[in-house]
């Protein structure tokens, strides 16, 4: 039977989607807590639902806290959902003990990365659902999670791509035509599977010896893993906001000193700086911007994504990637480019939900 509603409230009821079935679970647990605990709760309910690793959906109703330190899976607190194929509910089914009850949703934020939550599947139950979502849409975020499909939209659109040739699990056996493309590409290289973020299994490559091990570890996260040309220069990024009118925050930049930006570099910054806004010109902070904003129109992005370049000594920009759902924490690359050009999160958080 169907949930009561308060009559007397007109808050919009926001389901905050955390978890998921990825190697980036956790990253999302410190996001979505971010997102949940700066929500203006006078104009939105937060309808919190967890993914847990293995897959199954929970509405969540403890206490927001546990999110963060996975605590949250409770007995008392968790109730196994659904997502109803019914459009004209447009929300889940609670599947209670003593029988199915319904909850309708105004809308839907998926804070999820990586695999199976930026890559489209879990955008096209939404949208098949009818639930009004918040972010890419599926066709976006599946060409956004495909980095070959994704270079070659870029590519056509005038922007400077890095060489890559892509790999399946049966060229691997022979291994010999990889090794030719390796070698074509020039060491050192970067090995990266297809579909994957936070750098998970990505491998600099410094010379043949290593390229075998390298590929056997990425595609322990992909079916299909690409080499790629390891750009000189240094990581761009730009925070970009809307869908018809642009908001793009201040272009960030990457300081290594050793390695690449991996896993770990990404969330402890160990032999790393971020620096906002980056350390060049005025006037090529704006061709950055105009790149992002031209890739982030091509791929058919919407309301809110990271764009990623490397910018060269010569100037040149090349893209990277677009993460379609960016970290999300307080102190993460895209809230901290907004917040560089004014914008609060909390105030970030409302324009996101404002489209709902």
């Amino acid at each position: 039977m169907p949930e009561k509603k308060d009559k007397n409230t007109n808050k919009k009821k926001i389901a905050i989607l955390f978890g998921g079935c990825s190697s980036e679970y956790e990253v999302s647990l410190q996001s979505a807590y971010a997102v949940i605990t700066h929500i203006d709760t006078e104009a939105y309910e937060p309808v919190l639902i967890g993914i847990a690793r293995d897959g199954k959906w929970y509405l969540y109703r403890g206490e927001a806290d546990r999110i963060p330190s996975d605590s949250w899976q409770q007995e008392g607190s968790c109730i196994p959902v659904a997502v109803s194929p019914d459009r004209e509910l447009h929300g889940i089914l609670l599947l209670k003990k003593e029988g199915v009850e319904t909850l309708s949703l105004d809308g839907a934020l998926p804070i999820l990365h990586g695999k199976n939550g930026e890559d489209g599947t879990v955008q096209g139950v939404l949208e098949l659902a009818g639930i009004p979502l918040v972010g890419c849409n599926t066709m976006s975020s599946a060409v956004c999670m495909d980095k070959e499909t994704a270079h070659r939209l870029a590519r056509e659109c005038g922007v400077k791509v890095p060489a890559s040739h892509t790999v399946t699990e049966a060229e691997l056996e022979g291994f010999s035509q990889v090794a030719q493309w390796a070698q074509e590409l020039g060491y050192p290289l970067f090995v990266k599977p297809m579909r994957a973020g936070s750098s998970f299994g990505i491998t600099k490559v410094a010379g043949a010896k290593e390229l075998q091990a390298a590929m056997q570890h990425a595609f322990a996260y992909d079916s299909y893993v690409i080499m790629e040309e390891m750009i000189d220069g240094f990581e761009v990024g730009c925070a970009v906001l809307g869908t018809e009118e642009l908001v793009i925050g201040a272009v960030d930049e990457i300081e290594l000193s050793q390695g690449f930006f991996d896993y770990t570099e990404k969330y402890t910054l160990k032999s790393s700086s971020i620096h906002v806004p980056a350390r060049i010109s005025p006037q090529k902070a704006e061709e950055v911007k105009a790149a992002a904003a031209k890739i982030y129109r091509s791929l058919g992005c919407s309301d809110f994504a990271r764009v990623d370049m490397f910018l060269t000594p010569q100037g040149e920009i090349y893209f990277n990637e677009v993460n379609t759902i960016p970290g999300f924490t307080s102190h993460s690359r895209y809230p901290n480019m907004m917040k560089e050009i004014g914008i609060s999160f909390a105030e970030l958080v409302s324009r996101l939900l404002s489209k709902i």
